[in-house]
């Protein structure tokens, strides 16, 4: 894989980190229940944003660590390394996918296994 493209997504994937640190940073969950007042229709509301808020947290989690499993796999040189077969992972993948660990042949593969 060329060294400017790993290169590149480095820098991609760096400022997305950046980005999701910063969302979760300054998420509107954080663990806290919402407080609205005490009537049932708030009581709903409350219910409804906390679950909605953890949520979107977890996902921002999920995205982090996929995103610094990435960062780690360009530290040790595997990064666009297929998991499945140990093929080299097409560019334009990894482009519209910075942390994919398999082809798109792969992922076709395992998917119609199921």
């Amino acid at each position: 894989m060329r060294k400017e493209f790993i290169e590149e997504m480095k820098t991609v994937l760096q400022d997305e980190q950046k980005r999701l640190m910063h969302a979760l940073k300054n998420s509107t969950a954080g663990g806290k229940f919402p407080e609205y007042g005490d009537d049932e229709d708030e009581n709903a509301n409350e219910i409804a944003d906390f679950t909605n808020n953890l949520s979107v947290d977890s996902q921002l989690a999920k995205e982090l660590r996929d995103i610094r499993s990435a960062l780690s796999r360009i530290d040790d040189g595997t990064y666009g390394i297929d998991k499945y077969t140990g093929e080299e992972i097409e560019e334009d993948r990894l482009r519209a996918r910075p942390t994919s660990t398999s082809s798109v042949a792969s992922k076709k593969t395992l998917t119609q296994e199921f």
